[in-house]
């Protein structure tokens, strides 16, 4: 029994694990209808470990279930942006604050090296998908540099929520704001090199208003 229980369990983690990936990465878009016995099939599992993984999908607010329609990959508002972007700026601007006086040295380094990175050029879908992650890893590395596990906590479970949005928005106009989000980037880095609490902040809601009013944009269907 005891060994069924491990197993069963490691399977249901193997299938949210999937399953999240499959989200975040635009492999399933917002509003998309999951076949639940389609994901068994192709995953290799039976139909209890995908049901369990759908629940904890659930209750992260990555899925929606609907009892007499189906299963579907969340949709966000514009207002649900708003909102969200709203507790982005008071996570990131706090942690900014902590970082200020607890970030080490080996985090400034990455911070330097993530800049490099953000600063290659982003010519294909590859490419692109690098730059969101070095992006995503950039913001969670202010939040880790807090020192703070109960604040980075609650910000990777808001981030899932953003990321559906992020990765999953079409626009061909997205290239044009990379060369502005590097200099916010640049600037963020710099005011917590120069241990400026205020300077730190305004860098960070200055950045965080623009991403709040282009996925906004985005989502609604307008442009920037």
């Amino acid at each position: 029994m005891e060994f069924t229980k491990i197993a069963r369990r490691r399977a249901t983690d193997e299938v949210y694990d999937a399953l999240r990936q499959a989200i975040l990465n635009h492999v399933f878009k917002p509003g998309e209808r999951l076949q639940v016995e389609e994901i068994a099939e192709k995953l290799g599992v039976s139909i209890t470990p995908v049901r369990h993984a759908i629940q904890q999908l659930s209750a992260e607010g990555l899925i929606q279930v609907h009892p007499r329609s189906g299963t579907y990959v969340t949709s966000l508002s514009p207002r649900d942006i708003e909102e969200t972007f709203d507790i982005r700026r008071a996570l990131e601007c706090l942690a900014g604050e902590l970082a200020v006086k607890r970030i080490s040295g080996e985090q400034q380094a990455e911070l330097r090296g993530l800049l490099r990175a953000l600063a290659l050029p982003v010519e294909c879908a590859a490419d692109r998908q690098r730059h969101e992650q070095d992006n995503q890893r950039f913001h969670k590395l202010i939040i880790e540099s807090s020192g703070n596990f109960k604040l980075l906590e609650m910000y990777s479970e808001l981030n899932a929520h953003l990321q559906i949005a992020r990765v999953h928005s079409a626009n061909a106009d997205w290239r044009t704001r990379l060369a502005q989000e590097q200099l916010e980037h640049e600037e963020i880095v710099a005011a917590l090199e120069a241990k400026d609490a205020r300077r730190v902040v305004k860098a960070l809601t200055a950045h965080i208003e623009r991403a709040r009013s282009s996925l906004a944009s985005i989502v609604s269907g307008g442009t920037d």
